[in-house]
């Protein structure tokens, strides 16, 4: 990512932070019932959330490249990360599903979740914290146990 950010990125991804927040809870997708009843097929709403997103966000990538050579506020050129598909992506896919059916919430969800009153959330966030704690400490765990290269002179 480009040291040359302009001025107004933190506080335009801060803003836009609010704004994606102000828009789950005003359109109830902040609550846990509401992804409950989406993921036991009883009401369709999120998919339909999710498919505007999926939408708005593919014809922003699709124009965008187009239209400038590179991003307006980190400057970085517009590109495609790709990862491959593997074991740990396949269990961390498992562990998100599993945590987002029993919470009723995925990540940014919690947050607005908490933000409209819903205290008891604090759970499925302590459960996303010790998640990525953990897993921060296996990768540092598996990086430590590699074996270390060495090259010939």
């Amino acid at each position: 990512m480009s040291r040359n950010r302009h001025p107004l990125f933190m506080p335009l991804i801060l803003f836009g932070g609010l704004i994606f927040g102000f828009g789950l809870g005003f359109s109830g997708m902040a609550r846990p019932e509401v992804v409950l009843d989406f993921l036991q097929f009883e009401d369709f709403g999120l998919l339909f959330v999710m498919f505007g997103a999926a939408a708005v966000s593919g014809i922003a990538f699709a124009v965008m490249p187009r239209v400038r050579d590179s991003a307006p506020l980190t400057g970085d050129a517009y590109g495609r990360r790709l990862k491959s598909f593997d074991r740990n992506v396949l269990i961390g896919g498992a562990i998100f599903g599993v945590g987002w059916g029993l919470s009723g919430i995925c990540p940014g969800a919690a947050y607005a979740s908490l933000g409209i009153g819903n205290v008891t959330i604090l759970w499925a966030i302590g459960g996303m914290f010790l998640g990525a704690y953990l897993q921060g400490w296996w990768r540092s765990r598996a990086a430590n146990d590699a074996p270390e290269a060495t090259s010939a002179d």
